[in-house]
């Protein structure tokens, strides 16, 4: 009689707590099943009244460091696991959102400066939102509420994530940024009231004495196509959405972009880069980065999705306007092309491969920041009076080619380019005429010199032009409108011998994103072989030293804005 007496009293309470479950289920309810990326997202209900607001919304598909195919995510995940304290195997959701009233109980807002020389430690401040950085430390009850989070190891892992710059960019895929620069990711929200830039658009309403709420969020603008989302509301998964397409998807890209904006972007790249030679593949980057926002998929980090698909502007502009340059014009220096653009190869395919493995990315472009700004300054002190009198071939190339532009405009008409004629071909010494001057090079001390940009090249996704060009205005002495020619040639050699390396260890592009800079850039680059006789030898220095200080200040993030 005890026995089923006692099963009935088991029976009685577990219909109990299904009851109870299917209540609280019932009470939570979410605005629509399906949003579109960047939709605003509402869930409103009741819970037991004082109490606060605990809303977990959680990726269903979850990302261990064990899952990424990259050679490089591999080895830095490994690295990252083991320092921060979770395994390759601990699993958490890439996008992941606490929406609450008591956003105290898992951290605090916290000072952050950012931009600068890392020395420096920022030269601007802000603030973020800092995830407790010990799990024991929160109160068992607050543990209870993050969902799919259930221990230390994922805690920290989660915490990787969101607050580093190699998780956001490998893991996450979203940031909150203070001009361009990106802080961390949003995890912790609360009501946009607080005004803090990370709960912009995100309404949390609760009212403690009925506990009925209201609570909504903007979703990610980028959040992939058909992903699902659980609902958890103060520990109890309550429900389910999914996030639909919202435009055209960029499967390695990871965002959504129409392709003729990447056109557009890439066409205006391109014609500037063929005019000067320089800078393409680094204002490419600063377009992927800035406008399309080109991130990889989950486990792959960014740079090396947008790297291997700079590549294709690096390569196809060069292209475009190399055919009026060689054939039509023959202002190309072959000896001296060759030899910088075999050294490029080498320096991208091979040694590339190994220097990026011990130097990191920030050091690289810190590094690379003092290079263009010295020769940025190298560049304006060449336009001095006192310079050029001691480049007596190039002044008196310069006045005979600003005279004849001079005349071209007078009479409406456009100036006819110099063209290329050998004296002297040499492994150490070449020499040619142009506009009646000579000029001379040692196209050996040029292949050296190709190795160094050959590393530069592989580690940007670039095709080194900005190196490239200054090296032969300064070290060689010779006019931007030979300089520019030779320049493309090695961007050609960079970009194969990059796109080369890249594949060897996995890395593709994105082929929408690659085909769209691969059109755009051609285009440009036929432009820019016709706008270059347009202006002066001056002008194209100016603007040559103007991008090298742009550079400057986008590798250091000073101009944060921007």
């Amino acid at each position: 009689m005890k026995g089923i007496v006692k099963s009935t009293g088991v029976m009685a309470a577990l219909i109990l707590l299904l009851a109870l479950q299917s209540t609280c289920f019932a009470e939570t309810k979410i605005s629509a099943r399906e949003y579109k990326a960047g939709d605003v997202v509402t869930i409103t209900g009741k819970i037991t009244p004082g109490e606060d607001l605990y809303i977990a919304v959680a990726m269903k598909d979850e990302f261990k460091s064990s899952d990424t195919t990259g050679i490089n995510e591999t080895k830095t995940l490994k690295k990252n696991a083991e320092e921060f304290g979770y395994s390759i195997d601990t699993a958490i959701p890439p996008l992941y959102y606490m929406l609450t009233t008591n956003r105290a109980a898992f951290g605090k807002d916290t000072p952050k400066k950012f931009g600068g020389p890392s020395f420096m430690g920022g030269i601007y401040t802000t603030s973020m939102f800092k995830l407790n950085g010990d799990y024991n430390s929160l109160d068992e009850k607050v543990k209870g509420m993050l969902g799919p989070i259930e221990n230390a190891e994922e805690w920290n892992f989660f915490k990787f994530a969101h607050e580093k710059s190699y998780g956001i960019d490998t893991v996450v895929k979203e940031g909150n940024k203070r001009g361009q620069v990106v802080i961390f990711a949003r995890s912790v929200i609360g009501d946009e009231s607080t005004g803090n830039y990370w709960d912009k658009g995100t309404s949390i309403k609760l009212d403690k004495a009925t506990g009925e709420f209201t609570a909504s969020y903007t979703s990610f603008r980028h959040t992939p196509p058909d992903t699902k989302f659980d609902v958890y509301v103060n520990g109890d998964k309550s429900g389910e959405f999914t996030i639909l397409k919202n435009g055209f998807w960029m499967n390695k890209g990871f965002r959504y972009m129409n392709p003729i904006i990447v056109v557009i972007g890439a066409i205006v790249v391109g014609t500037y880069f063929s005019m000067i030679g320089a800078a393409g593949g680094l204002l490419m980057s600063a377009f992927q980065a800035l406008i399309v926002q080109t991130a990889g998929p989950v486990g792959i980090n960014a740079a090396n999705v947008l790297r291997p698909s700079n590549i294709a502007l690096t390569l196809f502009s060069p292209l475009g306007s190399f055919y009026r340059f060689a054939v039509v014009e023959r202002r190309v220096a072959w000896p001296v092309g060759l030899s910088f653009g075999a050294g490029i190869f080498i320096g991208s395919v091979w040694l590339g491969k190994y220097v990026t493995q011990h130097l990191s990315m920030a050091a690289y472009k810190e590094w690379l920041a003092l290079l263009v700004v010295l020769m940025g300054i190298k560049t304006l002190m060449e336009m001095t009076p006192k310079a050029m009198d001691k480049r007596k071939n190039i002044k008196a190339m310069t006045q005979k080619f600003n005279a004849a532009v001079a005349k071209a405009k007078k009479e409406g008409g456009s100036v006819e380019m110099g063209s290329i004629e050998p004296v002297k071909t040499g492994f150490f010494d070449y020499r040619f005429k142009f506009w009646g001057e000579e000029f001379r090079i040692n196209p050996t001390l040029f292949m050296f010199l190709g190795l160094l940009v050959g590393v530069v090249s592989r580690s940007f996704g670039i095709g080194g032009g900005f190196l490239l060009v200054p090296m032969m205005t300064s070290i060689a002495a010779l006019p931007m409108y030979v300089a520019v020619p030779i320049s493309l040639i090695g961007t050609c050699f960079s970009s194969i011998g990059s796109f080369i390396g890249y594949v060897l260890n996995g890395y593709l592009p994105d082929m929408t994103l690659a085909i769209a800079i691969i059109i755009g850039g051609f285009v440009g680059g036929m432009l820019g072989s016709r706008f270059q006789k347009l202006f002066s030898e001056m002008t194209l220095k100016v603007v040559l030293a103007f991008t090298l200080f742009f550079l400057f200040f986008r590798f250091l993030k000073i101009e944060y804005w921007i």
